[in-house]
């Protein structure tokens, strides 16, 4: 991962917050709007935070298919190196 500014990752860090929080706010109406803004801040909080990194490491063995479906929204490059060994490995 490259290197950026810490001021850069802070204010990544604070949008990828912020987008939680509006979309606990907009789950409640109907229709699928509080998903996007929540991928969005998963995704920001994820890349910016060792802390939020260790969370999401922590609950993904706490509920790992839950995780996994996660890790495929996300397209994370972990995920997709898995599937492929999965896969190898079935053949």
């Amino acid at each position: 991962m490259p290197r950026r500014h810490p001021a850069l990752r802070y204010a990544q860090l604070l949008l990828g917050s912020l987008l939680l929080l509006l979309a606990a706010v907009i789950a409640p109406l109907p229709g699928p709007g509080g998903v996007f803004p929540m991928a969005a801040g998963l995704v920001l909080s994820l890349r910016n935070s060792p802390r939020s990194r260790l969370w999401f490491v922590r609950a993904k063995r706490r509920w790992p298919r839950l995780g996994g479906i996660v890790d495929l929204a996300l397209r994370r490059r972990s995920a997709l190196r898995r599937r492929a060994r999965e896969r190898a490995a079935a053949r």
